[in-house]
């Protein structure tokens, strides 16, 4: 058994509010100095520099997961997990699907790049990411799990896009076994006042900079059974844990 220092809520230079130095290279560089193990990348909306920040965390023994920050239809942020690569990119797509296309002001919210696994810009997300899609919340958990997917309600503690906040509780209703705070302070009165007893409560950045970026943290780990070792058994285990929640 091994313990894996986690950040499963990253943003590259694909979010509009992403930071340009936020390339998949240098995002598993500093996960790597951070003594962070497994990284999600979780772009608004978009799964597309997934590829290139699987080629670089393998550069570092970074174990990669593939991953989206979905803004749901009630302006809702959930994250989204899945085992494979391929998965993410098949979910990417029916999200794109279900976009509200808007085009992009880069001169307000910022460039969009896409990058190849050299950090060379590859192309632009033309339309806007960070706006809702069509995807309701109690929706997007049952079609991240049409591709193999893990879906929980993103920074619940916050007031910009969090569940609580928009829709005054958390949502029981929806069936999530597993939620996001973003400051580990608020872990007892949150669960006290919305009775999350029952929830496994996950702790990562939302980095949109290097420097928000998670470092090691001795209560961020999952311990994960990885022998023979390998960077796929590692993620299965990572969604076996997950899922067992």
């Amino acid at each position: 058994m091994s313990r894996y220092l986690y950040d499963f809520h990253v943003h590259s230079c694909l979010s509009p509010c992403g930071d340009a130095d936020n390339t998949p290279n240098n995002l598993a560089g500093m996960a790597y100095l951070n003594g962070v193990r497994i990284m999600a990348l979780t772009d608004h909306n978009s799964s597309r520099n997934c590829p290139a920040f699987f080629a670089a965390a393998r550069r570092y023994g970074v174990v990669p997961i593939a991953g989206m920050e979905l803004t749901t239809a009630e302006d809702i942020h959930a994250v989204c997990l899945f085992e494979t690569l391929e998965d993410a990119l098949a979910f990417n797509d029916e999200v794109d699907e279900r976009r509200m296309r808007i085009k992009n002001r880069e001169d307000i919210f910022g460039e969009q790049l896409i990058l190849d696994d050299e950090d060379n810009v590859i192309g632009r997300e033309e339309d806007l990411l960070i706006n809702a899609t069509t995807i309701s919340l109690d929706e997007a958990p049952q079609i991240a799990a049409k591709y193999g997917g893990i879906c929980y309600p993103a920074h619940i503690d916050r007031q910009s896009n969090g569940a609580i906040e928009i829709l005054g509780d958390f949502p029981h209703y929806a069936g999530f076994r597993l939620a996001e705070l973003h400051d580990r302070e608020n872990t007892e009165e949150y669960v006290r006042t919305y009775g999350l007893e029952d929830i496994r409560l996950l702790f990562s950045s939302d980095a949109h900079y290097l420097h928000q970026l998670r470092e090691g943290d001795e209560n961020d780990w999952i311990e994960i059974d990885d022998e023979p070792f390998s960077e796929e058994l590692v993620r299965h285990r990572l969604f076996e844990d997950l899922r067992s929640s």
